[in-house]
């Protein structure tokens, strides 16, 4: 049985079950508890560990928890209880050491964005003396991995010694590298500013408040015969002891490496970060330390997802199964341990085994997403609703992957011009260009929308050729932003296979409709491989653009959010706007237009450089509209379209002003950041950071609409109010938000009547 059809069992399981009251974590209530043993059952049964422990929770409730197999097989068999003590390895890092280091930030002891050398001045050295306290959090440091295992031979204070003398790999804040020696300063660090040790500080601040009565290093001897034993070592079987051997030869106590602890301890790290920083009435972190540890960010390039002091968006995040990307967070141990969670529905999950036992080779990579896999069932379905779990029990397939199916064959014989990009892929990452080609299809040419074939450029773009291919490349945002007689000639058939963003002013749409308007004047065929909307599920919204201002952001008289996907706006360019070619549409399969991102499993590909995830994608249509004034829409940070500022703004004003409009599904939180390049490049920026909790109620254009309006109101003389109709290609509207003199006014403006876009909508929907 796969682990997809162990999760698809739970689904029918799930049909005659509703959540009752909280159950005690050693009798799991049935037949929740089904699934989860089904995946342990076949990690045990491959040889891939020899037992496990595992739940998955929704804030203070458990959904499901159970335990199978041995916690030791040599030298004689014992079963696992549910008080096994694991080795955590590198779940110290967020459970231990980043905890502690917010735990001092709060305390006013510590500063992110301070250099470490400012508290370790011996670390400032060897090009180190940048490297910031959120850098190391991060991984984004820029040092090495691990050195060499030599460096600790000598003690504690001989190896923090050649830790201080190394030089970073990369420059900082330039790479996402997963660093022990990063932790293992930022263990330094808890000490030499608490005063205490790390394990006594964290067993303080940390362990003790939360209830994790079973969590610590260096567990008592009498300990040990809970404890699950890892792998041999030169003294016999390691039990009790740590198993990472830097973190040993610094007496078992690291930053990065060290914890051990239970399934139920571990679950109230869960529930208590779930929760904000509380549990059972109790504040652990602050709700500032809490978010921080749930909220990611994303370097320069999209890359290296990480919050301080959890994984998001990276190689390591395969235990996030279909919890949603870019939003949901965890982390990994190499001993086989894991946890994961998604702050908006607050459900969690834990793993816990010893995969190194017996011998030091057990994989535990499948059990974990399986778990996940099962996580993300509650994640996007609070009510346990049935029809929304049968979606994700069906993968969602694109145009491209019908088409791979199918081997082309609707294709064959014809002359392709190929207009795509980095999006145009299979769920296998198959591109599109490699498919046609492999299939026997003859691509005369590929076209690029804007931002190029890699989706990474800003501003024109030259042609160029497909190293990988040899294929001619034509850019429709140079020279021309429509396909011409030269780049069609000896093509009989268009083909387009890029994904879209829902926003009507996101130039693909537009390149869309050129494209067709093209193959209509030179008498091609245009094929349209659709993809999902990942705001879809967002109901239609925004004025219309006024048809005398049609162009490049606005090429039909269509809302802001259109609802459709590209499939269906080519249907609706042809049918209802008259855009006369010969069209056919390759239909997704599986797909519903309820389904944020998330539910499609498929893989977020970034579209353009600052539309890093699903969660910017929401925001875009709303934020966007401040595009050409004069604030910083967060381009040139790690997170566009999550935050606005500018120098002239007063953020936390701002950010009071707008929580108190009490707008649907987000709220707001004043920040300070200093763009790197784009509007206000190197200028230190005031504004705030918007934060989605609700996306299923999220209103995003009258978002955008509402921080105009407020920056209008707070900031008259400088906001270049003027500069939002750019975009809202809307006179009547924009002048209606100059004169709005209550909040409610702007929702008639989010709002409007639609009726007559609806019914032509309606009849080219492809999906229900």
């Amino acid at each position: 049985m796969t682990f997809r059809a162990v999760i698809c069992s739970a689904v029918a399981a799930l049909s005659c079950a509703s959540p009752g009251p909280t159950p005690a974590p050693e009798k799991p209530t049935e037949p929740l508890q089904t699934p989860l043993a089904a995946l342990l059952v076949r990690a045990i049964e491959a040889g891939a560990i020899p037992g496990a422990t595992a739940r998955i929770g929704r804030g203070d409730e458990v959904l499901a928890s159970t335990r199978l197999g041995a916690r030791a097989v040599t030298p004689e068999r014992e079963e696992l209880t549910t008080d096994t003590l694991f080795d955590l390895a590198s779940l110290t890092k967020p459970i231990a050491t980043a905890s502690s280091v917010l735990k001092l930030v709060e305390r006013g002891q510590l500063e992110l964005d301070a250099p470490l050398a400012r508290y370790l001045p011996e670390f400032g050295a060897n090009g180190k003396e940048s490297i910031t306290l959120e850098q190391l959090l991060r991984h984004w440091s820029g040092l090495i991995a691990d050195n060499s295992l030599a460096d600790y031979a000598d003690g504690p204070q001989r190896a923090w010694e050649r830790i201080c003398a190394l030089a970073p790999a990369h420059p900082p804040g330039s790479k996402f590298m997963y660093s022990d020696v990063g932790y293992i300063a930022l263990g330094v660090l808890v000490e030499r500013v608490s005063g205490l040790s790390l394990d006594e500080f964290a067993r303080r601040e940390i362990f003790e408040p939360a209830g994790m009565r079973d969590t610590g290093f260096r567990p008592r001897f009498e300990l040990h015969a809970r404890c699950a034993p890892t792998e041999p070592r030169e003294a016999g079987m390691l039990r009790g002891e740590v198993h990472d051997p830097r973190a040993a030869h610094l007496g078992g106590v690291a930053g990065h490496a060290g914890l051990f602890s239970t399934l139920e301890d571990v679950s109230r790290w869960c529930r208590m970060l779930a929760n904000r920083g509380m549990i059972d009435g109790v504040r652990v972190l602050s709700r500032h330390s809490a978010d921080a540890l749930l909220t990611p960010r994303w370097l320069a390039n999209g890359e290296g997802g990480r919050t301080l002091g959890l994984d998001c968006d990276t190689a390591y995040s395969s235990p996030r199964g279909t919890m949603p990307r870019g939003v949901s967070v965890g982390h990994t141990g190499f001993t086989g341990t894991s946890l994961w969670l998604d702050p908006a529905s607050k459900v969690w999950c834990v793993v816990l085994t010893s995969r190194l036992h017996p011998a030091g080779q057990g994989d535990v990579r499948e059990l974990r997403r399986g778990v996940g896999e099962y996580a993300g069932l509650f994640t996007r379905s609070l009510g346990l609703d049935l029809l929304k779990q049968l979606e994700l029990s069906t993968p969602v397939r694109t145009g491209a992957d019908v088409l791979a199916r199918e081997s082309c064959e609707r294709l064959h014989g014809r002359r392709v011009a190929l207009l795509t990009n980095r999006t145009g892929r299979t769920r296998d990452g198959e591109r599109t260009l490699d498919l046609l080609r492999r299939c026997g299809v003859e691509v005369v040419c590929a076209m690029t929308p804007e931002h190029g074939f890699d989706a990474a450029l800003e501003g024109a773009v030259e042609d160029g050729i497909d190293t990988a291919s040899g294929v001619k490349l034509f850019s429709l945002y140079g020279k021309t932003r429509r396909p011409t007689r030269e780049m069609l000639e000896g093509a009989d058939t268009l083909v387009f296979d890029v994904q879209d963003v829902g926003a009507r002013f996101y130039t693909y749409s537009t390149t869309l409709g050129y494209a067709m308007e093209a193959a209509a004047e030179h008498g091609l065929r245009v094929v349209v491989l659709d993809r999902p909307n990942p705001i879809g599920f967002v109901r239609p919204q925004g004025p219309l653009a006024d048809p005398a201002r049609l162009d490049f952001v606005a090429y039909k008289p269509i809302p802001i959010v259109h609802g459709l996907t590209l499939g269906e706006l080519a249907r609706l360019y042809r049918e209802h706007f008259g855009v006369a070619c010969e069209l056919e549409v390759v239909a997704c399969e599986n797909y519903r237009r309820s389904m944020d991102w998330a539910a499609t499993t498929l893989d977020w590909l970034a579209p353009s450089p600052n539309l890093r995830n699903p969660t910017q994608a929401l925001l875009y249509p709303g934020v966007a509209l401040l595009e050409f004034t004069n604030v910083s829409v967060g381009r040139g940070t790690d997170e566009p379209f999550e935050r606005i500022g500018a120098p002239w703004i007063h953020g936390s004003q701002l950010a009071a002003w707008l929580n108190a409009l009490e707008l649907p599904g987000v709220r707001f939180a004043a920040t300070r950041f200093t763009p790197r390049e784009s509007r206000f490049a190197n200028e230190a920026c005031s504004g705030v950071q918007i934060e989605i909790v609700d996306r299923n109620v999220l209103e995003p254009v009258e978002l955008g609409l509402a921080l105009a309006w407020m920056l209008l109101r707070l900031h008259g003389d400088e906001f270049e109010v003027a500069k939002v109709d750019v975009l809202l290609r809307n006179h009547s509207a924009w002048e209606q938000l100059l004169r709005a003199r209550e909040f409610g006014e702007l929702r008639e403006i989010a709002h409007p009547d639609l009726s007559d876009f609806l019914a032509a909508r309606s009849r080219v929907l492809l999906y229900h």
